[in-house]
């Protein structure tokens, strides 16, 4: 009977094993996404800027059209919100049972015996991360790694093919549940981030039309500029649901993953993460009724240390400040460590195919587990503390259950394993675990010492395996050790009653975040937001400028290093040293420009897209003196559009009037738009007959007619930093030009709306001014010569106030009114000036000077 099982699970993986992937049939890399020189063609950059062609003005419809806008944005942040709270719900709950049904079943059969227990732990744990690895690399290979490099530099302007998928958000949700769940040296959190992104790009383009899960009334958002709002409101939902701090959230997208920001965005953002506040927390009311399995206080991270150390002494802070250093130190070590071997993965393990991968996490999940269960075992069990009646806390902690002081193959009752009360618990139980205020004494020396060698290299080679993996937990874990170590230490050193190892773990986590992905506000607020202790802010603040400033003595931080390794090409904050030495004109020396006349023969616009890959191609056009003139930019994707609807094209090469009527602008701005997986329309699909090939097409109601432009000596930095910015794709360098239309300052940029709401002037053209003695015919020139609507007046004519409001009535009169006022009188006289247009004009936008005025006053 046991044979027959034997022989039927045999060939049952057998038959698995076979439908594995090869390595040929595997689709992109997921750990080294655009390592390749292949996969790097792949990218192309976002068109984040606005394209003002005539079916882009056709679209704006007034006010009504923008609040309908506005609204439909909001509508979205709060969907953002909700559907990110809850598939961190779901994840946290799967998590939390699967490792709680494991911890319980194993302690169960450890009871009778230690090896059948190390047994089946071990297998749950390898069937745990075997379905996540499968499901990555067999159905969603871009939601292998946090996502965090990919998000950020999406938001930078770069399109990474697949990142935003349907397939990739299901691949993070079961991946996650599968690598986290099984144990291994990672976090959830970094894949939230990812997961909330690929939420929201899902919602801005009304779902999935390859499987067929899709709205046509959510379909409101198809420019890149509005997804990428949408995409940072579900980063910031991420990290809220993640470690349920939601203004922690808004300072994560603001300062790690946006590079471009503004007011408006910043309140979306944040209503997106309240909500997932609201929801997160209806999930705990609803868990803690009993409606969650084995779900209990872990899951949601909330570390509630406010019970801790409430105080501290100005000795403390040179051991705090060793906490900072340390944290920089071994941050930067992690962050080189992991760049070597994610290289060695990627020219040597995972070129191999989806197999290796497969082999590589299995092998991983034994060894960590192994070294999770058999580690606690070589240390000996210490006798239990004097229990403290107001205390909660219990030694030893019942089996399964969360709390501190594991009874771990101790021979006694009334003794705990402090290296088992780390290894042997789920990651959020262990961060309590040494974060737990009242429990002096509990973790020796040895035993967190040597959970942090173990740790702190199993991180190191499973960040970057094929499976969803995040750094902050495993991070704060680090951290948190060597934190709690530095503060047995310092207990022992000061021999004070008021300090607590756990306050010493919490600045311990915070400082090797800080030392390794180099965040400073954000982080901060999220370690106060997890932890519920406010008192410890200024800690935390000088802990994480110590790691930072140490770590950026030896390289960047790990998301940026990761970028880099993924091929990804990030513009970051600051340009090069060398580019204030280089101008515009040097940086685009080498480049081709193809340029297309305005109205271009079909054939002609077919044979440049398939000799090149450009994606921007400036029009030209020629004055009557035969001058050329740029008159816009046209994008490839819009070229494509107008191929293959073929109703733009005409017999004429001349050009048409794009507003004649009927005649005019035939497509929906929404019809430019490209979809969110990267896979436009290609040249290739498109078929032309012989007489297509022989129309023309007319490209000035379709172009962008104000690209932004610089002049060709302007310097590298200024061009990088507009060009980050605005987020650009296309800059037009052009000679310096022979002469200047006019000058725009600040003010004129002002526009206030006067009481006629049909008449929009300039602060510079209505600024009031006050004259001395000038003449009723003063007043009247002065009045026929200003032109633009409604002008006033303030004047003092033998210290009697007069206010003068100078109106243009129907038949385009002048018409001077003045209101007197002095001594308790008031009247009014209204006098007609004139036609206006044929006094003597005076240049338009300039104001008026005095001596102007009084020369006229002189020859009246």
């Amino acid at each position: 009977m046991l044979s027959n099982r034997f022989q039927n699970g045999m060939e049952t993986a057998r038959l698995v094993w076979s439908r594995l992937p090869r390595s040929e049939e595997g689709d992109l890399d997921g750990v080294g996404l655009l390592s390749t020189t292949s996969n790097r063609n792949c990218v192309e950059s976002l068109d984040y800027e606005v394209i003002e062609n005539y079916a882009y003005r056709e679209e704006q419809r007034g006010k009504l059209f923008v609040g309908y806008n506005v609204g439909m944005k909001w509508f979205f942040a709060l969907l953002i919100g909700i559907g990110t709270g809850f598939a961190a719900v779901f994840i946290n709950i799967s998590v939390e049972n699967f490792a709680g049904w494991k911890f319980s079943l194993t302690f169960k059969i450890i009871q009778k015996s230690y090896l059948a227990g190390c047994l089946i732990y071990i297998l749950i744990n390898l069937a745990l991360v075997f379905s996540s690895v499968y499901i990555i690399t067999q159905f969603a290979p871009a939601a292998a790694g946090s996502g965090i490099p990919e998000i950020k530099g999406y938001l930078n302007g770069i399109d990474i093919p697949g990142i935003l998928l349907l397939r990739t958000l299901i691949g993070k949700i079961f991946g996650s549940i599968g690598s986290v769940g099984g144990g291994l040296a990672l976090g959830k959190e970094g894949p939230l981030v990812h997961t909330g992104a690929c939420i929201a790009s899902l919602l801005g383009q009304g779902g999935s039309t390859k499987y067929h899960i899709s709205s046509r009334w959510l379909q409101g958002f198809k420019s890149d500029r509005d997804r990428r709002d949408l995409v940072t409101c579900g980063c910031a939902a991420g990290v809220a649901a993640a470690f349920r701090a939601p203004v922690g959230g808004v300072l994560f997208a603001l300062e790690e993953v946006t590079s471009w920001w503004r007011s408006q965005l910043m309140w979306r953002v944040f209503f997106t993460s309240a909500i997932v506040a609201v929801v997160v927390r209806a999930a705990m009311g609803w868990c803690k009724s009993g409606n969650c399995g084995h779900f209990g206080s872990g899951g949601f991270i909330i570390w509630d240390i406010s019970g801790g150390q409430e105080d501290y002494s100005f000795e403390e802070l040179l051991p705090m400040a060793v906490i900072g250093v340390i944290g920089g130190l071994l941050g930067a070590l992690f962050n080189q460590l992991t760049i070597y071997v994610t290289r060695w993965r990627r020219n040597y393990l995972h070129k191999k195919g989806n197999r290796v991968k497969i082999y590589e996490a299995c092998l991983i999940s034994v060894i960590t587990s192994v070294i999770s269960f058999g580690l606690p075992l070589l240390r000996k069990c210490s006798p239990c503390p004097d229990s403290d009646p107001a205390s909660e806390i219990e030694c030893p902690r019942a089996p399964g259950m969360y709390g501190n002081y594991v009874n771990f193959y101790c021979s006694k009752e009334k003794e705990y394993n402090d290296l088992a009360t780390i290894f042997f618990n789920t990651q959020d139980d262990a961060i309590r675990n040494l974060f737990s205020a009242k429990t002096i004494h509990e973790f020796s020396a040895q035993s967190l010492l040597a959970f942090l060698v173990m740790f702190y290299t199993l991180a190191v080679i499973t960040f970057g395996t094929a499976v969803p993996a995040g750094q902050f937990v495993p991070g704060i874990m680090i951290g948190s050790t060597y934190g709690r170590l530095v503060g047995i230490f310092t207990v022992n050193h000061y021999k004070k009653l008021n300090i607590e190892e756990g306050t010493y773990a919490l600045l311990g986590a915070a400082s090797f975040l800080g030392g390794s992905m180099r965040m400073t506000v954000s982080l901060c607020v999220i370690m106060v937001e997890i932890t519920n202790n406010l008192k410890l802010l200024p800690l935390i603040m000088l802990v994480l400028l110590i790691s930072k400033a140490v770590g950026d003595a030896f390289n960047e931080g790990l998301y940026e290093e990761q970028a880099r390794l993924r091929g990804i090409p990030l513009l970051e904050s600051r340009p090069k040293y060398e580019m204030r030495k280089m101008t515009a004109k040097e940086a685009c020396r080498n480049q081709k420009v193809l340029s297309l006349p305005r109205v271009v023969k079909v054939a002609d616009v077919v044979s440049i897209l398939q000799s090149n890959k450009h994606n921007g191609f400036p029009v030209i056009d020629h004055t009557r003196n035969g001058e050329t003139l740029v008159i816009g930019l046209m994008l490839r994707s819009h070229l494509l559009v107008l191929l293959q609807s073929k109703i733009d094209f005409q017999h004429s090469p001349l050009p048409c009037d794009p507003r004649g009527g009927s005649q005019g602008i035939r497509h929906n701005f929404s019809e430019f738009a490209k979809p969110v997986s990267s896979k436009g329309i290609s040249i290739n699909d498109i078929h032309l007959s012989s007489d297509d090939l022989e129309m023309y097409i007319d490209l000035a109601p379709f172009l962008n007619p104000s690209p932004y432009v610089v002049p060709e000596d302007m310097s590298l930095t200024k061009v990088y930093n507009i060009f980050r910015q605005l987020g650009l794709r296309h800059i037009f360098v052009v000679p310096r030009a022979s002469r200047m239309i006019g000058v725009i300052t600040r003010k004129d940029l002002l526009i206030e709306e006067e009481t006629d709401s049909t008449t929009m002037e300039l602060q510079s053209t209505s600024t009031l001014k006050l004259y001395r003695g000038l003449s009723f015919k003063s007043l009247r020139w002065l009045c026929a010569n200003l032109k633009g609507g409604m002008r006033t007046i303030i004047c003092l004519t033998n210290n009697v106030v007069c206010k003068s409001t100078c109106r243009h009535n129907s038949k385009n009169h002048s018409v001077l009114v003045l209101r007197f006022n002095g001594r308790g009188q008031r009247h009014e006289k209204r006098l007609l000036v004139g036609n206006a247009d044929a006094e003597r004009p005076l240049l338009n936008g300039l104001l008026i000077q005095d001596h102007d005025i009084q020369h006229h006053t002189s020859t009246t």
